[in-house]
């Protein structure tokens, strides 16, 4: 089965953690950030 790749870059906040969200789940989403604060969940 071959799966869809989605890089998004800035994915800790704002459009990139929005476009994260909005993403299908049948990709393999990868999400990169600088802010280490900003990867914490609640």
């Amino acid at each position: 089965m071959n799966k869809t790749v989605c890089v998004i870059t800035g994915g800790g906040s704002g459009m990139g953690l929005a476009a994260a969200k909005e993403m299908s789940k049948d990709k393999i989403i990868v999400l990169t950030g600088r802010t280490v604060k900003s990867w914490k969940t609640p």
